[in-house]
């Protein structure tokens, strides 16, 4: 399994880049810019970008997604919930002053439980609403790892102050969703360094006391 990511200003997002080694597939996911870099650095490891990912569709996860779609082809997937909020793409940058490129209409919709392949990786989708209304996380089980996007962060939560956000949602989503995975699996964040579900739990001051520990 390659990883890598690359630092998107002016939100410092985290865009990822997948590959399997063994078959050479990869996918980006949430680019929300400095594809070049991404697709330099998928050249250079011999991978072949074949699908984008999106965690949810908020501007800094999705500015990048029209270069990406017209540099590889690569059809998008986002799940049904976020649509509107992809859609207004252009409407989201106007509230930042920034400029943004429409991006194309996703191809695959993601649900809750479905299984995504990247050559032999194996990903499963999970339905982790509150940051935004479609936001999924993705679980590679046998590698003990998940992309989280932004519902958990190292120390952190995501916001729930933008339009679809929702407090109450994102900790359910958090205690029922992500930290029954287990406190040994690597948490891959749409802001900030990794961190894993045990540290979260134990330091974590957004989930002191949140029933279901």
């Amino acid at each position: 399994m390659f990883i890598h990511f690359e630092v998107v200003e002016p939100f410092a997002e985290n865009s990822w880049l997948i590959g399997c080694r063994r078959t050479g597939r990869a996918a980006l996911i949430d680019p929300g810019g400095r594809v070049p870099e991404l697709l330099a650095r998928a050249t250079a490891e011999e991978l072949q970008v074949e699908q984008i990912l999106l965690t949810h569709a908020h501007i800094d996860h999705i500015s990048g997604v029209a270069e990406a779609v017209e540099a590889t082809a690569a059809p998008v997937a986002l799940h049904a919930d976020d649509l509107p909020l992809y859609e207004a793409l252009e409407q989201q940058a106007q509230m930042f002053g920034l400029d943004a490129r429409k991006p194309p209409a996703p191809e695959h919709e993601l649900v809750k439980g479905q299984g995504i392949h990247i050559g032999d990786l194996q990903a499963q989708v999970l339905h982790v609403p509150g940051h935004s209304p479609g936001h999924v996380a993705f679980w590679f089980a046998d590698r003990r790892l998940v992309i989280s996007g932004d519902v958990l962060f190292a120390g952190s939560i995501g916001r729930t102050d933008l339009p679809g956000g929702s407090h109450v949602t994102l900790m359910d989503s958090i205690r029922r969703v992500l930290l029954p995975l287990g406190d040994d699996v690597r948490v891959l964040t749409g802001h900030g360094p990794e961190t894993t579900v045990g540290q979260e739990r134990e330091h974590n001051p957004f989930l002191t006391g949140l029933a279901g520990l």
